[in-house]
């Protein structure tokens, strides 16, 4: 399964990070690229603990366990347009901050990926439930890798 603890991956997905600039145009979503930063930047943080969202509502707390072993058996990418938690969605960030959320995310990824599993939340996932240090890392490749792919990196 790819994880962000893999460090080919982790390179990678820094490498792609490195790769977007201001105008990087989205190919579905709303978010701008900015915006972006900030929410994959929030979603390591749920990861590691710093945020902790509150459950999902039912269905959703009902749902979420149940595709669970789906989401986390296989390497296929999330949907486009996949719903998220509201809490890792900040006010719209401005181009003019885009290095800023650029690096904080950078650093956040490489934060996450050296610390391991020490660093992993024991919080619940909002929808998914309780996540293993190793699920978490499945997740977080595969948030960035959707939005990554969202802005064509």
């Amino acid at each position: 399964m790819k994880n962000l603890f893999d460090p080919a991956l982790l390179k990678d997905i820094k490498q792609r990070i490195g790769r977007l600039d201001p105008d990087s145009e989205r190919q579905w979503g709303q978010m701008p690229v900015t915006q972006m930063l900030s929410h994959c930047t929030a979603g390591l943080q749920m990861a590691m603990g710093v945020i902790n969202p509150r459950r999902a509502p039912f269905p959703g707390n009902i749902i979420g366990p149940l595709i669970k072993p789906m989401v986390f058996g296989n390497d296929k990418p999330m949907r486009r347009n996949s719903p998220s938690v509201p809490e890792l969605f900040s006010e719209i960030s401005t181009a003019s901050e885009f290095d800023r959320e650029r690096n904080e995310l950078t650093e956040t990824v490489e934060r996450f990926a050296s610390m391991g599993e020490s660093c992993c939340s024991q919080h619940p996932h909002p929808f998914f439930g309780q996540l293993k240090p190793h699920q978490w890392a499945i997740l977080m490749y595969k948030h960035l890798d959707h939005h990554l792919s969202q802005f064509g990196v």
